[in-house]
């Protein structure tokens, strides 16, 4: 059985598929010519990250599919309906990924509250003949500990985000339309482990009492954040989009940046990707990263491991 991992997947990942039978290509295949690649190589399982793109058109063309299987969370770039209805499999690896998209939401959180971003693109440039003057622009960074994350969205990742923010000595505040009450569970390198009790709270109260606010919805037709929501945020709230380019009113938040009620934005994931509008790259108080969330070695060892592990169960049961 033949499998076309058409936006790659770890070493590990291939050495357990081919041990177990199975033939693995990794040629990236463009968009335009994937159907008829799949075809000419009788490819059965296509496996995808978010480059490549599962049409209805695809499918419809592409009889010997069996499986889809797409590395990380997202699914916004398979038509899973379409191939449920044409007997085709999707499947995903929802937990592999999501230690490194959290940890990613704190490097933009630590960034932007100590200026990072923007000291890493003034010091190569004034840092000889400034330094005295750089260093009182950024002396007025905040601590993170006993200041209050919200979190929008609380998956997998969202859970996994809280964790490290109360490591950090943080409040934290949720709102999620499915998960009311939770117990956390975080484990420590010793082996000791301490669990918190959270509760979900409306989205209005998690906008007014956030001094820093991250994101963690699947795709939606409407902003998550829109320009009304910015209203009801504390002054000088930070925000950090890791989870679609879509769930952030990006015009707003230029302008939100611009009157200072949002001091500093972290964005991993844009509206109009892959070319980001140039206001948002440019801008000096946004802390910009290109869709790197999973892309760990770690995560893409996983989701390797994961998907190869699905594919055995269900052709080798």
């Amino acid at each position: 059985m033949t499998i076309l991992a058409n936006d790659g997947i770890s070493t590990s990942g291939i050495s357990t598929l081919e041990a177990n039978g199975f033939k693995v290509l990794t040629t990236t295949v463009a968009q335009e010519q994937l159907a008829n690649y799949i075809n000419e190589h009788k490819v059965s399982v296509l496996l995808v990250r978010s480059a490549t793109k599962v049409t209805k058109e695809v499918i419809d063309q592409c009889s010997s599919l069996k499986l889809i299987g797409r590395g990380g969370i997202g699914l916004d770039n398979i038509d899973v309906a379409y191939a449920n209805k044409k007997g085709v499999k999707v499947i995903n690896t929802p937990e592999a990924s999501s230690i490194s998209v959290a940890e990613l939401v704190f490097a933009h959180l630590l960034s932007g509250s100590r200026f990072l971003y923007d000291a890493n693109r003034n010091m190569p440039l004034e840092g000889d003949s400034n330094f005295k003057k750089l260093k009182k622009g950024y002396a007025k960074g905040l601590e993170l500990r006993g200041k209050t994350l919200g979190i929008i969205g609380f998956g997998r990742i969202g859970q996994e985000t809280a964790k490290i923010a109360i490591g950090l000595g943080m409040k934290v505040m949720y709102h999620d339309t499915a998960v009311n009450n939770i117990s956390l569970e975080i484990n420590f390198f010793d082996n000791q482990k301490v669990s918190f009790d959270l509760k979900n709270s409306l989205k209005e109260e998690v906008l007014k009492a956030a001094d820093f606010i991250t994101l963690h919805v699947p795709s939606q037709k409407d902003y998550t954040i829109n320009k009304n929501d910015f209203n009801s945020m504390k002054n000088g709230v930070g925000i950090i989009n890791t989870a679609r380019g879509g769930s952030l009113d990006e015009v707003a938040l230029v302008a939100a940046l611009e009157n200072k009620k949002v001091s500093f934005a972290g964005l991993d994931v844009f509206e109009s990707e892959p070319t980001p509008e140039i206001k948002i790259l440019m801008h000096p108080s946004i802390s910009l990263s290109p869709h790197i969330g999973a892309s760990t070695i770690e995560a893409q060892d996983k989701i390797g491991m994961e998907l190869a592990k699905q594919i055995i169960e269900i052709f080798k049961a």
